[in-house]
């Protein structure tokens, strides 16, 4: 009897121990997309740019002044998902800017549908490696953006690449950058 109720004890202790397991998995499969997102944003992990403030970047100006004119290219490129409305596409498709210095690129969207449609972008940066680099100050990508039927609009992107980048022998054979936008309908709330 004392050995069945000693098996019993830890049949039940294992299968809690099971149970945890089972949900703490659960729990950070749900978590595993936010995280990995919040990875990317600090990290510039997967070409993913960075965020600055306006104070961020009146330092990076400085510093890149004090680097010396050194440029880089920007490349500018545009797409929608094939379910989205829209014809999207940059006004230049090329740039050549100075490390640390602020510049504006700016894309164009028009709506081809007959109702309002509303969309997220999605954006990227290659090489990988820039994206940490990459610093956009303000950005149509921020928030969604909802067009009218047939309405064109113009969208900035207030942006500059950091400095530190010349101190990155990551970076060192780096001559272009590009910067990729992706629009994408935003999802209805409960989808």
């Amino acid at each position: 009897m004392q050995a069945d109720a000693n098996l019993q004890r830890r049949n039940l202790r294992i299968g809690l121990i099971s149970l945890l397991a089972a949900c703490g998995m659960l729990a950070l499969g749900f978590a595993a997309v936010p995280l990995y997102r919040l990875f990317c944003q600090v990290t510039g992990f997967g070409g993913t740019t960075q965020r600055a403030t306006e104070q961020q970047a009146s330092l990076a100006e400085r510093m890149g002044r004090s680097a010396g004119a050194k440029k880089v290219s920007i490349r500018f490129d545009a797409s929608v998902a094939r379910n989205m409305p829209w014809q999207f596409k940059p006004l230049q498709v090329t740039d050549t800017v100075q490390f640390g210095q602020r510049d504006i690129a700016v894309y164009q969207a028009t709506n081809l549908s007959s109702v309002p449609v509303t969309g997220n972008a999605t954006f990227n940066v290659e090489p990988e490696q820039a994206g940490r680099y990459f610093q956009k100050i303000q950005c149509f990508c921020f928030t969604e953006q909802t067009l009218e039927p047939g309405q064109t609009v113009d969208m900035p992107v207030l942006y500059y690449v950091d400095p530190a980048a010349l101190d990155d022998p990551n970076m060192k054979d780096v001559e272009q950058i590009t910067l990729s936008y992706t629009f994408h309908p935003a999802k209805k709330a409960g989808s």
